[in-house]
């Protein structure tokens, strides 16, 4: 019981001691031992590096994850040492209520088919980002964490115990140079003197091996600076894939639409192909239609040239066998990378320029594009015609 009581009074001394060092620090009114510029600057780097990490963190997890509140839950389920509920993606969940729309609108509809379409790919772009999310944070997220939460930690605890040693070296400093100016006018200090000096020798020793301590866990930072480097690389190889996914995803979509698009324009949003009555001539397409569909630029079409097949089918056949009309052709601007399913088909590199025009009969998506002694089918939506 007197041992502790003794201890609780003697931690209690150095707690006061150390508070009058630090606030006569602060007025003024007492002197500081200072670290080496060395020292200085590795704790500058290390605070700079925290700063940063925090912020790359915080953003990473709102790029992540752009909903706070799905941010707090999955904070709350990681502190209480449980996992994540699987959660569905924004389009998993549009590719969901898409493939829902096509069953009630009926799968074999343009719409509906449509709907169906889209919806694939809006689940494959929500696959996609789920990978890139699972990938980002184990490989880039969790390292960031445990650095802030694990070596971090670890030297700011160090350097709350070297600022302790720092004051109570600078206090025996204090009270040696009180006891030695007190000695000059008595005889009777001597004794506080050699006990003042004792003390010093005492906390000097404590304070450079703790300054040791702190100087190696400071050096490690360069350690993580590699280590996040290395993450960063991951990081950006996952986004990289990612996008690429997305890229082919829609392409593909793309060309799966742009096939489609001629049903569109054959009349299917107008009427069965099994009614038997006409439409009326004057009838105006749905305004659905008018508003979904881009238009489709005016193509002069070639007048019929003898020897060249006036049918789809046997006109694209042959690419190389059609001769361009003396006049009527038009360029284009290729707007992006187009890769020819065949031999009939003309490839294309974005931003280049192709001349191009349309044959009798052809489907109003095509035209047949030129360059050089190159020639073949090219997409419509690909382009950009220019007057």
């Amino acid at each position: 019981m007197d041992f502790n009581v003794k201890k609780l009074a003697s931690d209690a001394g150095v707690f006061f001691s150390r508070a009058v060092q630090f606030t006569e620090e602060k007025l003024g009114q007492a002197e500081k031992t200072e670290l080496d510029a060395h020292f200085e600057n590795l704790l500058a780097r290390a605070d700079c590096t925290k700063n940063w990490t925090e912020k790359i963190l915080r953003q990473t997890e709102v790029l992540l994850q752009p909903n706070p509140s799905a941010r707090v839950e999955e904070f709350l389920y990681e502190k209480l040492d449980r996992k994540v509920p699987s959660r569905v993606t924004n389009g998993e969940l549009l590719a969901q209520y898409m493939t829902e729309a096509a069953n009630d609108f009926g799968p074999g509809t343009p719409y509906g088919k449509t709907l169906i379409k889209v919806g694939e790919t809006q689940r494959r772009l929500g696959a996609a980002e789920r990978d890139f999310i699972h990938s980002a944070s184990i490989n880039f997220l969790t390292p960031l964490r445990n650095f802030l939460e694990g070596d971090w930690r670890t030297i700011s605890k160090e350097r709350r115990i070297l600022q302790n040693r720092r004051l109570d070296l600078d206090a025996c400093k204090a009270r040696l140079k009180k006891a030695k100016a007190a000695e000059a006018k008595a005889a009777l200090w001597s004794d506080e003197v050699e006990k003042a000096e004792h003390e010093l020798r005492l906390t000097q020793t404590e304070f450079d091996r703790q300054a040791e301590v702190t100087r190696l866990l400071l050096e490690g930072i360069s350690s993580t600076h590699v280590n996040h480097l290395r993450c960063l690389h991951e990081f950006v190889e996952s986004q990289t894939n990612y996008y690429a996914h997305c890229y082919q995803y829609m392409l593909d979509l793309q060309k799966q639409l742009g096939s489609s698009k001629g049903e569109i324009f054959s009349g299917t949003f107008v009427g069965n192909a099994e009614s038997t009555s006409p439409p009326p001539a004057a009838t105006s397409p749905p305004a659905v239609a008018a508003a979904t569909l881009p238009a489709v630029p005016t193509i002069p079409v070639v007048p019929t040239i003898v020897g060249v097949p006036n049918t789809v089918a046997e006109s694209v056949l042959n690419p190389n066998e059609v001769k361009p009309p003396a006049s009527g052709t038009r360029k284009a601007r290729v707007l992006y990378d187009y890769e020819a399913a065949d031999s009939t088909e003309l490839a294309l590199l974005a931003d280049e320029m192709i001349t191009v025009y349309s044959l009798p009969g052809m489907d109003p998506d095509w035209l047949i594009g030129e360059r050089g002694n190159q020639k073949g089918k090219v997409p419509v939506t690909y382009l950009e015609l220019l007057s």
